[in-house]
């Protein structure tokens, strides 16, 4: 998820304004188009998109929250299963349909999910093989291994773990910019 998506869910968390027309003008007529294109009319695609908006905002307030994909994803697979609900209690379509569209809009936003997790493992592995030996090591027995600022500042040589936290923080840089440098292509 880009920097800038993640000041609007915090914008939103925070119901600042300016964050919250940022989201209606960029993702409300994806919505709409879907509303319409599906036997709804205007009004059904402003109800929609209102409950999607309060249920992102639920979810931001959460502190277990954490968006894996675009905002523009997440805010139409839920805008999506809503309408998908709707319709099925206006009786519009059949229950068996209705249960099928969403699975499959289940099964799609997962498989996106997962795909784009894949691939930026991907990437952080690829980075973190380019950081080098010396970083790679450390940061490994940090986060994967999960040893204290003490047991790496013995295993790696520093004269004490304040040290050994400053390489850790200078190696983690230094991968962060490899990694968004990869990111970014």
């Amino acid at each position: 998820m880009e920097f800038y998506e993640k000041e609007l869910l915090k914008g939103l968390a925070q119901n600042d304004r300016k964050a919250i027309k940022i989201i209606y003008a960029n993702h409300y007529p994806i919505i709409q188009a879907l509303i319409i294109s599906n036997n709804g009319t205007y009004d059904d695609a402003q109800d929609i998109f209102q409950e999607g908006m309060i249920i992102l905002y639920e979810n931001t307030k959460r502190e277990d929250f954490i968006l894996t994909s675009q905002l523009k994803t997440y805010l139409y697979a839920i805008c999506k299963r809503l309408w998908l609900k709707r319709l099925q209690q206006k009786q519009r379509y059949t229950t068996e349909w209705t249960d099928k569209e969403v699975q499959s809009v289940i099964v799609d936003e997962a498989l996106e999910i997962h795909e784009k997790q894949n691939a930026t493992f991907e990437l952080m592995d690829e980075a973190l093989n380019t950081v080098g030996d010396p970083c790679k090591q450390l940061l490994e027995a940090y986060y994967l291994e999960k040893k204290t600022m003490e047991e790496i500042a013995k295993s790696f040589g520093y004269t004490n773990a304040d040290n050994a936290k400053n390489q850790k923080y200078k190696c983690l840089m230094r991968l962060k910019k490899i990694f968004f440098t990869k990111y970014n292509k």
